[in-house]
């Protein structure tokens, strides 16, 4: 079975096929597009694999799932350490593409549901709002050095972010609201105190897993799993690492909500503190149980109850 890779750009598209070892190139538009459908599907391949490009895939996931295409979209990261361990030091286009077509060959990555249009406007809302909320924070940040003169315009935009900011909480929620499926989520997660719209949003736009994954699983997913990094008889200090950002920082701010009016993770929180863990350690511990509550709430479809977690 053939496996395809495809490094994808603004303007064009390089494609590599293993193990034919067959390269052609596209663009990156209709035509382009047309054409890479028509050659793949005469391929017939087990596996089209491509990594994200800040947005520039998603014309390109579009068209390969409209034409039944095995389409999987892998993390950057692996696929450039995969690179790198097999001895691919240089850099161009064509050989992302032959890298990304020897990732898919030899490791095989699973295949999972791809967002639906819903779901991918869910996405482009709640990545905006995070866009927006991290432009307002650095204008409040240069407003605390900024000389008089530029103070009242750095007010201005910092209230019109403000301004923006709600109009899209309004959007997602009426987005949320329209759906069934999402609205019942929506209830089921807020039913936690300490969560509010906007974990509850980012967890349905950037967590579609959430309830089909086990504990360990999840935890990992979003990059809160202690990971061990042993060597031989030396033993150090698990970290965190990896994961889904976006969706840890919305987690952050929701267990420092949750230490204070949710009774089960303040008496977590607590108790590791008693024992001498940093309170860092203790929040990233918090975030890891409000995480794994709600992925069990979210599999068994109850609301929260205090003793359930």
């Amino acid at each position: 079975m053939s496996t395809v890779g495809i490094d994808v750009s603004k303007a064009k598209l390089d494609v590599a096929v293993r193990p034919s070892g067959e390269r052609f190139t596209c663009t990156n538009d209709a035509g382009g597009l047309k054409q890479l459908v028509k050659r793949l599907l005469k391929v017939k391949p087990e596996r089209v694999v491509l990594e994200p490009t800040g947005g520039y895939e998603a014309t390109v996931v579009d068209a390969l799932v409209a034409a039944q295409l095995p389409i999987i979209v892998v993390n950057a990261r692996q696929i450039r350490d995969f690179a790198k361990a097999t001895g691919r030091l240089a850099k161009t286009d064509q050989i992302d593409a032959d890298a990304i077509a020897h990732f898919g060959e030899a490791v095989k990555p699973e295949f999972r549901p791809l967002p639906d249009a819903a779901q991918r406007e869910l996405e482009a809302l709640v990545s905006r709002r995070r866009q927006l909320v991290e432009m307002r924070a650095g204008e409040a940040k240069r407003a605390e050095t900024a000389r008089p003169v530029v103070r009242a315009n750095i007010g201005a935009v910092i209230a019109f972010l403000s301004k923006q900011i709600e109009d899209l909480d309004d959007d997602l929620k009426k987005l949320i609201r329209s759906t069934p499926a999402w609205r019942e989520n929506d209830d089921l997660l807020q039913s936690v105190p300490g969560v509010g719209p906007v974990l509850s949003a980012t967890l349905s736009a950037l967590v579609p897993e959430l309830g089909r994954l086990n504990r360990k699983q999840i935890a990992a997913l979003v990059g809160v799993a202690p990971l061990n990094n042993d060597s031989g008889t030396i033993t150090r200090k698990r970290s965190t690492w990896g994961g889904r950002a976006a969706v840890r920082a919305v987690l952050y701010m929701a267990a420092l909500s949750a230490k204070r009016c949710n009774k089960t993770i303040a008496a977590f929180y607590d108790r590791l503190f008693s024992r001498g863990k940093t309170h860092q350690v203790a929040l990233v511990a918090c975030m890891r149980k409000l995480l794994v509550a709600l992925n069990a709430m979210m599999r068994d479809r109850r609301a929260w109850t205090p003793l359930g977690t």
